[in-house]
């Protein structure tokens, strides 16, 4: 906020100055028109041409955030005010033909102005495709809301199935390598057990929270059952996929909640597993995935 109301007054200011310079130049060398010699329709179709732009900059600082598209935007509208002044003045004020510098003020600003504008309109459009797609990711979450979990922000297993299906086809289009992560929370039973299901409930969203925290933007995380999530990774290899299932297991170990009623600390730990796609369709990859997952687990369970 800070930032935009400096822009803000920056602009104003030194077009401001510009302006008292610019007229000063034209009162000072020039001399005023007789009122029969005063188009009165070019005064009014240059003034008009003046205010709208003034009116463009000014929507255009109050509404977008000081940045450098704003920035590119502001310096063409401000030369093209300055111009438009400029030549506005000329309606009222005779300079002398000697002056070989009388039509700079008029004409010079005007290219560099529409090359200021032509750069921020089309950095404008780069950032405007870019909240498209998130508007579109949006939109598909709240389209797809039906195949979300009920108890907690993520996909449901049915989800999980089709949105990898469409993982599988554009890793295959693309060249590009696909890697799941299912991470499953050890003895989880137990805390439902001796805790309750509201409180279990109530901890797997925080988890929930948790494991969101350590993913990409791009990258998707569902249940697929209980206490067992599933993260499909996009265009990641599998030391990437690795590291991100270290980081992710070590989320759950340093995670601690302590039980409402009794304020007693509970611990959990995960167990994780990472299975590349190769030739898979989406459910022999699923169970490619279980099996893997089964195996760390039962590793686990000889170590103790």
């Amino acid at each position: 906020m800070k930032n935009s109301l400096f822009l803000y007054r920056s602009y104003c200011y030194g077009l401001v100055a510009a302006l008292i310079i610019g007229t000063s130049i034209f009162i000072y060398n020039g001399n005023t028109k007789a009122t029969s010699e005063i188009s009165w329709l070019d005064v009014f179709s240059e003034g008009g041409m003046v205010l709208l732009a003034t009116f463009w900059l000014i929507l255009l600082l109050r509404s977008r955030p000081a940045g450098r598209v704003t920035q590119l935007l502001a310096l063409g509208l401000c030369g093209i005010v300055f111009s438009w002044s400029m030549d506005f003045l000329d309606e009222f004020l005779r300079l002398p033909s000697t002056l070989f510098w009388r039509h700079w003020l008029e004409s010079l600003p005007i290219p560099a102005s529409l090359l200021f504008l032509s750069i921020g309109i089309y950095h404008w459009h780069q950032e405007e495709m870019a909240i498209s797609a998130q508007m579109v990711k949006r939109e598909r979450y709240f389209r797809e809301h039906r195949f979300f979990d009920k108890l907690i922000p993520v996909g449901s297993a049915a989800y999980l199935r089709e949105q990898l299906k469409l993982s599988l086809s554009e890793a295959k289009k693309e060249q590009q390598a696909l890697a799941l992560i299912a991470i499953d929370i050890n003895d989880f039973s137990a805390i439902n057990r001796i805790h309750g299901s509201e409180e279990g409930d109530h901890i797997l969203q925080l988890l929930c929270q948790l494991l969101l925290i350590n993913l990409r933007d791009d990258d998707l995380i569902c249940r697929l059952a209980g206490d067992r999530f599933v993260v499909i990774l996009s265009n990641t290899d599998e030391h990437e996929a690795n590291e991100t299932s270290r980081d992710l297991q070590r989320a759950v170990a340093n995670f601690t909640y302590r039980n409402k009623q009794t304020n007693q600390r509970i611990t959990l730990s995960a167990s994780v597993a990472v299975t590349m796609a190769q030739t898979d369709d989406s459910d022999s990859l699923i169970k490619r995935l279980n099996l893997n997952l089964a195996n760390v687990k039962q590793l686990i369970q000889h170590a103790v």
